[in-house]
Parts: C-alpha cells; structure tokens; sequence
C-alpha cells in the first residue's frame, strides 16, 4: 500500500493543498504512481485522522479557503520505516507480450498497427521524460536530492528507451513475417518452436 508513502513524500517536499497535491501527482509522482483525485483526498482525510499529518492553521481563515497540509513527525517515521524496509521486485505482468504469445497461435491481426501506436506513445514519453530531464536537472544541479530524483526520472527515460527500441524490433520481425503470420499449423498442433520442449521459449 504505497499510496499513503507518496502522498508523505510529496508533503514532505512542498506542504500542501489538495488541489495542488494532486497537480503535483499528475506532473511528477503520478509518471510512476498514478492516483486520482478522489484517491488522493481520502488518504488525506485518513493521513490527517491518524496523526500522520495535519492541516496548516490559516493566517486568514474564509469560508471555503484549501486547507494546506503538512507532514508531522509520526508521518516522517513511517515514511522513514518504509523506505528502509525491504521489498521483492514485483514479477512482470505485461498485456502486449501476452498478446504477441497468442498471436502465435491465433494470428497477428490487428497486432502491428497497435504496435505502431505503442510505438508513438513511448516515444512521445520518451520525448517529454527528456524535456523534463534538460529543464529541471541542469549540470550545476548535483544535492544529493537532486541526484536521487534525477535517478528517478533516469528510470523512466531507460525504460521508454527500451520500449522504443523493442518495438522499433517487434515491427522489423513482423514486417518479415510470411504470409498469414502465425497461428500456427492448421491442424492445431504446435510449431517447431515448441518440439522437444514443453513451451516455446518464455
């Protein structure tokens, strides 16, 4: 349950108000853990009820002014708790690879043109991921909190490249593919990628 952690980190960087928290989110955090607005605003409310942050005292109270929150120290300590604790990599679990499995036994119809259209969007993230990278990392900028968030955004950029690569790939092999494009034999049976061996390949 990570949500309440992002949520503590973001606070911890900026105090905040709802609103701005969740702008935050779909402008930072959310490129790696997205939430919406109604998922944010009730950890907030559960965050605030059990001590682990609290609303900012208004210099001006006015009727319907944001309430702004800041972290307190329970909500320092278990955000520290979990940061040190040790987590096991979650396995892979990715649709299109599913897909191109069972295109092999079912045809790739419909396939390649996705493929393309995966392709524009990774490269487009690809494309605002190194925006992001050139405005808010410039050389000079080397604290260790810096470099720490800089690893971040670094994550995202190696991924959409590799993504933009394997697919620039996956759309070479299909335009080499024969006629029919899998499927498989017509009677059903399994092709040679499958002979000696119990499944074919991962």
């Amino acid at each position: 349950m990570s949500l309440p952690h992002a949520i503590l980190t973001a606070l911890l960087e900026k105090p905040s108000s709802g609103l701005e928290l969740t702008r935050r989110f779909d402008k930072s955090i959310g490129y790696f853990w997205s939430a919406t607005h109604q998922q944010i605003y009730r950890e907030l409310g559960r965050l605030e009820a059990e001590g682990s942050i609290r609303t900012l005292p208004s210099e001006q109270p006015a009727r319907g002014q944001k309430k702004r929150y800041e972290v307190l120290p329970a909500g320092r300590a278990e955000l520290a708790r979990w940061t040190a604790a040790a987590q096991e990599p979650k396995p892979q679990r990715d649709v299109l690879l599913l897909r191109l499995r069972a295109a092999a036994v079912v045809g790739t119809a419909g396939l390649e043109a996705d493929l393309r259209r995966h392709l524009e969007l990774h490269e487009r993230q690809l494309a605002e991921y190194q925006e992001i990278e050139k405005r808010d990392f410039p050389a000079h900028r080397d604290t260790p909190q810096d470099r720490l968030r800089h690893l971040v955004l670094r994550a995202g950029i190696d991924l959409e490249t590799f993504w933009t690569q394997w697919l620039t790939h996956a759309l070479t092999e299909f335009a080499e593919l024969p006629e029919g494009r899998g499927g498989g034999d017509a009677d059903g049976e399994r092709g040679d990628g499958d002979a000696g061996r119990g499944e074919g390949g991962p």
